[in-house]
C-alpha cells in the first residue's frame, strides 16, 4: 500500500510497525528523546483497555488510589535487589524551586517502595488486611533503545499493590491477577497468551516469583504483555509493614504487585495487523463501525446521507461505537483505504441502490475483498446484524491468532536444531529444560532467545532437556522478544 506509506510486513516488519502507528495516528515521536505523544485515536484504544481492566479489578475487590510521582532515593535503596535492578534506568531530580534538594527524588519507575511505606502507616492488625489497591499512572524508565508503545522512557500503566496476612493469600492473589490479565487478553484483545512463571534471570527485581502472560506477535517474536509478582515478605520487612496476627504475634505483611501497560496497544497492533494497517478487535476498537455513504450524482446525495444518518443514530443508540464518514473532500476509495489503515472492524456501505432496498452492505476489516462482504443487510434489523457481525469478527480474530501461534510453536531435540530454528523461522520453541542460570545466559548471548516462561500447562510430562541431556519435568518456552 505505497499510497499509504506503509512498508509491507514481509519487507521490514519493524518499519511496518512504526509506519502503522504513525500513519494510523496512534502515536508520534516527542521532542523529548525516547518519549511519545499518544494521539487521540491511540489514546481512545488505551481508554477502552483501561475500562475493560478496571471493571475486572473492581469485580475482584480492588479499589483505585493514587500515590506520588516522586519517590525519595532512600526508599529505593531499602530493597537492595530492586534498587540494583532499576538503578541504570532511574531518572533523578536533584533540584527543585531553584535549590538543591536535601535528598534526591526518583521519578517513579514503579511504586512498591512508596506504597510499602504508606502501608506501614496503615497496617496495625490482621483486621487491616488485605489491602487491595490499584493505581493508574505514568512511570519513567530511562531506556536506551525505544519503540513506540513497546518500550518508551515514559509510559502509562496500571500497577496493583496488595498486602496480605498470609503467604497463601498473597500467592493466590498473584495467580488470580495473572488470570485476570489472561482473560482480558483473550476475550477483549483477541490475543491468545501463555501463562507461566518467569525464570530467575527474567523475574522482576525484588520479587520472590514473577508470573507472566506471553503473546506471539505477527513476526513470531514474543511480547511480555502483563506480569504479576509474588513479593513474599521482602517489602514487608524493608518497609516495616508489621501487624499483629491472629496468634497475637507480630508479623510482616506478604505483598504482591502486578502491572499491564500501554505496550498492550503495541501487542494488538502486531498480533493482528496486516499490510493494509491495523485490524482492531471489536471489543476494544475506538470505532466498531464506520459508515461510508456513496453517491455519484448530487441528486443522490441527500437520500444516501439521510439513510446513513438514520443507521448511525440507530447503532449509536444501541451502544455501538459508530463513525459516520460524510466527508465531501475525499473520494470513496480514499475513505475505504483510510478506515482499513485504522483497523475499524466493520464498514457499512450505503449507496443509491441500498436506499431503494432499505438495506446496506457490510464489509469486514479482517477479511478484505468480496469474501468479507455481506450484501442486502436489511436496515430494519441493523442493530442485531451489526452486533452479530462484530461478535463473529472478534471470534475469528482470536481463532486466527491462536492458529498462527500454534503453527509457529515448535519443539527441538538438540541445541544445534534450536539455533537453526532461530536462524530461520523462529517463533516459540517449547522444550524440556534442566539448564542452569549460566546455561540460560549462554543461550541468550548466542541466539538472542530467552526463556519467556515456564508454562503452567505441561501435558508433555517428563522428557529430556535439549541443552543438557538431563531428564526433567520442567518445560520452558524460548523466543526472541521485544
Amino acid at each position: 500500500m505505497a499510497e499509504k506509506g506503509v512498508t509491507p510486513r514481509s519487507e521490514d516488519y519493524s518499519r511496518w510497525y512504526t509506519d502503522v502507528v504513525q500513519k494510523a495516528e496512534m502515536a508520534d515521536y516527542s521532542p523529548v528523546k525516547g518519549c511519545m505523544v499518544i494521539r487521540p485515536y491511540g489514546y481512545t484504544l488505551w481508554e477502552n483497555i483501561q475500562a475493560a481492566l478496571d471493571r475486572r479489578f473492581k469485580e475482584t475487590g480492588h479499589v483505585n488510589a493514587y500515590f506520588p510521582l516522586f519517590i525519595p532515593m532512600s526508599f529505593l535503596q531499602r530493597e537492595a535487589e530492586q534498587f540494583e535492578g532499576f538503578a541504570p534506568e532511574l531518572a533523578v531530580v536533584t533540584h527543585g524551586g531553584g535549590k538543591e534538594l536535601e535528598e534526591p527524588l526518583v521519578v517513579r519507575p514503579t511504586s512498591e517502595t512508596i506504597i510499602g511505606h504508606m502501608y506501614s502507616q496503615w497496617v496495625r492488625s490482621y483486621r487491616d488486611l488485605p489491602i487491595l489497591i490499584n493505581q493508574w499512572a505514568n512511570v519513567v524508565r530511562w531506556e536506551l533503545r525505544t519503540r513506540l508503545f513497546l518500550r518508551t522512557t515514559e509510559f502509562l500503566w496500571q500497577e496493583g499493590h496488595t498486602a496480605h496476612a498470609t503467604q497463601q493469600e498473597a500467592e493466590e492473589e498473584t495467580r488470580r491477577m495473572l488470570g485476570v490479565y489472561a482473560d482480558f487478553a483473550i476475550n477483549e484483545a483477541a490475543i491468545p497468551v501463555v501463562q507461566g512463571q518467569k525464570s530467575d534471570r527474567e523475574k522482576f527485581a525484588g520479587a520472590v516469583a514473577s508470573y507472566t502472560i506471553e503473546a506471539m506477535m505477527g513476526n513470531g517474536w514474543a511480547l511480555q504483555s502483563g506480569t504479576s509478582h509474588f513479593l513474599g515478605q521482602n517489602f514487608g520487612r524493608a518497609f516495616d509493614i508489621k501487624f499483629l496476627n491472629q496468634k497475637n504475634e507480630m508479623d510482616y505483611a506478604w505483598t504482591t504487585s502486578w502491572g499491564l501497560s500501554t505496550r498492550m496497544v503495541g501487542a494488538i497492533i502486531m498480533a493482528h495487523g496486516d499490510d493494509q494497517g491495523l485490524i482492531l478487535p471489536p471489543r476494544l476498537a475506538p470505532h466498531q463501525v464506520v459508515i461510508v455513504p456513496i453517491w455519484r450524482k448530487d441528486a443522490e446525495r441527500a437520500a444516501v446521507l439521510a439513510l446513513a444518518g438514520q443507521v448511525a443514530a440507530t447503532l449509536k443508540a444501541a451502544g455501538v461505537r459508530v463513525k459516520l464518514d460524510d466527508r465531501d473532500e475525499v473520494s470513496t476509495g480514499f475513505k475505504f483505504n483510510d478506515w482499513e489503515l485504522r483497523g475499524v472492524p466493520l464498514r457499512i456501505e450505503i449507496g443509491p441502490r441500498d436506499v431503494e432496498q432499505n438495506a446496506v452492505v457490510f464489509a469486514r476489516r479482517d477479511i478484505l475483498g468480496k469474501e468479507g462482504k455481506t450484501f442486502g443487510v436489511p436496515v430494519a434489523g441493523i442493530v442485531q446484524a451489526a452486533q452479530d457481525m462484530l461478535t463473529t469478527i472478534q471470534a475469528a480474530m482470536l481463532r486466527r491468532a491462536t492458529e498462527f501461534r500454534e503453527a509457529n510453536t515448535r519443539t527441538v531435540q538438540s541445541y544445534d536444531e534450536f539455533k537453526q530454528t532461530f536462524e530461520g523461522p523462529g517463533g516459540f520453541i517449547r522444550v524440556h529444560w534442566a539448564g542452569s542460570n549460566e546455561d540460560e545466559d549462554r543461550i541468550k548471548e548466542e541466539t538472542k532467545a530467552t526463556i519467556r516462561c515456564f508454562p503452567f500447562d505441561k501435558p508433555e510430562g517428563e522428557g529430556v532437556c535439549f541443552f543438557t541431556g538431563k531428564r526433567t519435568e520442567r518445560v520452558a518456552i524460548f523466543a526472541r522478544a521485544y
